[in-house]
């Protein structure tokens, strides 16, 4: 069996499903491809330890996708300030919504439940067909196209290939595009609690030696964890009984929410930085993950996935009616219109990570002198916040 599309997108997460929800008004037939599509969300009121920090320009993306209203309201939080501190307990920075003239930094939404809303639109989306569970099996490239073999033997062809399959991509490696792996030789460690104090809307993080905790406000008194830890003590976190895990967040985190009691069970995933050769070659572009890693302590990683999609969905749009999807002068207007955000993010994020990991003593007074120093420049701290809300 054999059918043709405009676009084809291997990968239906977050950056896949929302690209392909984008392009309903580019008027484009898209096939999306997925393994493992979304389990059913389950019946009673538990919550995915997996969290993102939407900001308010990609909670406007998903909006016009369809996806973000259909997301319930009382499981969506606003952050409205945020608390920063080195491991010098007088080294701070403070961010405020408020001061920045702004309603939110950004919102906080379980990953389950953004998923459930994207793919409830692309089963009702008239441009959009789902293969899933299917698998890619090869990949050949034509003249005018590309042709994309399943496992079951189904064959797409479309102009246009979109890798949104993750960093370990199957079409990055398909369409031999190199790139450079480093691990961080850490894990993220996430889990919910609720909280013995109300979090009025605050996140907060700690860059202490070794790693980055982050508590992230949840609906009512609950907050989430993500712990950026070494390998070996992340594999000892998630090894912990409640109540030891509750009493080595309540110390880390200096009991700034009080007492803790954990609701979802501890979950760890590796941590890498990694750059990508390139994001488009003709017929082929990637997008999310595939085409870039970086370290979560800024909370940007979902963000810049769908900053992706956003923007090659606006090219597609902008093509003119009878220009060639595919055409790679035209993908590579998506390529130099992400490259300086992409690169910009993970220069920061390694850099603090390196910074913040470091045992050298000069470089500790030098970080934390630099929060104390930018906490007194509030035009600079709302310029910094005007950059990770878009």
């Amino acid at each position: 069996m054999s059918s043709s599309f405009d676009v084809i997108i291997v990968g239906g997460g977050l950056v896949g499903a929302s690209l392909a929800a984008a392009l309903g008004p580019a008027e484009v037939s898209v096939a999306l491809v997925e393994p493992q599509p979304p389990r059913p969300l389950p019946a009673d009121d538990s919550w995915d330890s997996r969290v993102y920090a939407i900001s308010p320009g990609a909670a406007a993306f998903l909006e016009s996708c369809g996806a973000w209203q259909r997301v319930p309201p009382q499981r969506v939080t606003r952050i409205e300030a945020m608390q920063v501190y080195g491991d010098d307990p007088a080294a701070r920075l403070d961010f405020s919504a408020y001061d920045a003239g702004l309603r939110e930094l950004a919102f906080v939404v379980e990953n389950r439940l953004l998923q459930d809303a994207l793919w409830q639109g692309l089963h009702h989306a008239d441009h959009v067909r789902v293969f899933s569970p299917a698998r890619c099996a090869a990949m050949a490239w034509e003249p005018a196209a590309i042709v994309l073999r399943l496992e079951d033997g189904t064959e797409l062809t479309a102009k246009l290939v979109v890798g949104a399959d993750g960093a370990d991509s199957w079409v990055r490696a398909q369409a031999g595009i190199s790139a450079v792996p480093r691990d961080y030789g850490q894990l993220g460690v996430v889990a919910n609690f609720a909280t013995g104090r109300p979090h009025r809307g605050t996140a907060f993080q700690w860059f202490r030696r070794g790693g980055v905790l982050a508590l992230l406000p949840l609906p009512g008194n609950r907050a989430s964890l993500v712990w950026s830890t070494a390998e070996a003590h992340g594999r000892e976190l998630l090894g912990l009984a409640a109540d030891e895990l509750q009493a080595q967040v309540e110390s880390a985190s200096h009991e700034a929410l009080g007492a803790l009691e954990l609701i979802t069970p501890p979950a760890a995933f590796p941590l890498q930085l990694q750059r990508v050769a390139r994001l488009v070659q003709p017929r082929l572009a990637l997008a999310g993950d595939a085409a870039h890693n970086v370290h979560p302590l800024a909370g940007q990683g979902v963000n810049l996935g769908l900053r992706d999609a956003r923007e090659l969905a606006a090219v597609l749009r902008e093509r003119g009616a009878q220009a060639d999807c595919g055409d790679y002068f035209l993908l590579r207007r998506y390529e130099r219109a992400r490259r300086e955000d992409i690169l910009a993010l993970q220069l920061t994020t390694d850099g603090l990570q390196k910074l913040f990991g470091s045992d050298v003593v000069w470089l500790a007074m030098a970080r934390n002198l630099g929060l104390r120093l930018v906490n007194l420049q509030p035009p600079l701290k709302n310029l910094l916040v005007r950059r990770a809300v878009a």
